[in-house]
């Protein structure tokens, strides 16, 4: 069995947009072509609030200067890969923003964002983030091909129309 991998995912939010990072850049890339937030896995020793200043820092340019966990998403994809991820949105930074060498950055209307190619899961965190919950946490089992066959938020299962 595989160590399952700790990462992080944040969403920074100007404007009613969030920063996207449209993933064309990496070969062999599970989030091929999808759009996602910014982020990615910790480093040995590292707190969730490290990853996630480095992370941003290093794909963006940014230097996080406020920013709130929203919660913990458990990201099952086929019999392989176990990732929980942190989840963070975040209101204020400094710096200029960088090309990142994963995709392209691109800010996004929030009410567009699940209007474009991501993660059938990933509807459900945005909702519960438009929702206004507090924190929360979320399992999401996808099978090989991308099919999402289960939700489980805090603890109780959900029907799969992530809608």
């Amino acid at each position: 069995m595989k160590t399952p991998e700790l990462t992080t995912l944040c969403y920074l939010e100007r404007d009613g947009q969030y920063l996207m990072l449209h993933r064309v850049k990496k070969e062999h890339d599970i989030n091929k072509d999808k759009y996602i937030g910014v982020g990615g896995h910790f480093l040995h020793g590292e707190s969730p609030d490290e990853c996630l200043k480095r992370e941003v820092l290093e794909e963006t340019g940014l230097r996080l200067t406020s920013y709130r966990a929203r919660g913990i998403v458990t990201f099952v994809y086929g019999e392989d890969v176990v990732e929980y991820m942190h989840l963070f949105t975040a209101d204020a930074w400094e710096g200029e923003m960088k090309e990142c060498d994963e995709g392209t950055l691109e800010w996004v209307d929030i009410d567009r964002v699940c209007d474009l190619p991501i993660w059938e899961g990933d509807k459900v965190f945005f909702r519960l983030l438009k929702e206004g919950a507090l924190f929360f946490s979320l399992k999401l089992v996808y099978t090989k091909d991308d099919r999402l066959t289960e939700v489980t938020i805090n603890g109780e299962k959900q029907a799969c129309t992530c809608e």
